[in-house]
């Protein structure tokens, strides 16, 4: 496969994906779609070498979700800016909106990662765990707390 036919196949199979993950973590479509660009930038650099699809889709998670940590600490994303200048909130900022969005939205970094990757992506707990660096028993218990929070967040109806 040439090097134009293998990034247009990493366009359509991992943008959704990347765009998904941008957005939960960086809460702009703007910034979530940078994040896509240069991810999917460093997948065609990388040039392969993966041993499956699998492989393949868990480094993209995994060069995103450390993208997207990289953006949250950087200065300029921590930079104070007037009223005037923000643009107002389209519908397209609400990627699929709803009531469990906007609460999954709300939880702290560490429950939205994982119950984004478990739920969201459907990686198992073992592969969540490897993805984030963390065990499988601290990946169960962000879990259930994510869950109870939610709960909490949603009056039981979760």
């Amino acid at each position: 496969m040439d090097t134009h036919s293998e990034a247009r196949r990493f366009v359509d199979t991992y943008t959704p994906l990347i765009m998904r993950l941008g957005y939960s973590y960086l809460r702009s479509r703007e910034d979530a779609e940078d994040l896509c660009q240069e991810t999917l930038i460093k997948l065609v650099r990388h040039g392969g070498g993966f041993s499956d699809a699998e492989h393949e889709k868990a480094w993209v998670v995994r060069v995103a979700i450390n993208a997207c940590k990289d953006r949250l600490k950087s200065a300029d994303r921590n930079r104070v800016v007037g009223l005037d200048s923000v643009a107002e909130p389209t519908a397209a900022e609400d990627e699929g909106g709803g009531a469990v969005l906007e609460a999954v939205q709300g939880l702290p970094q560490a429950y939205r990662e994982a119950i984004y990757l478990h739920y969201g992506e459907g990686y198992k707990i073992a592969e969540v765990a490897e993805l984030t660096g963390k065990s499988e028993a601290a990946v169960a218990k962000t879990l259930s707390r994510g869950r109870a929070m939610l709960r909490t967040m949603l009056g039981g109806e979760f």
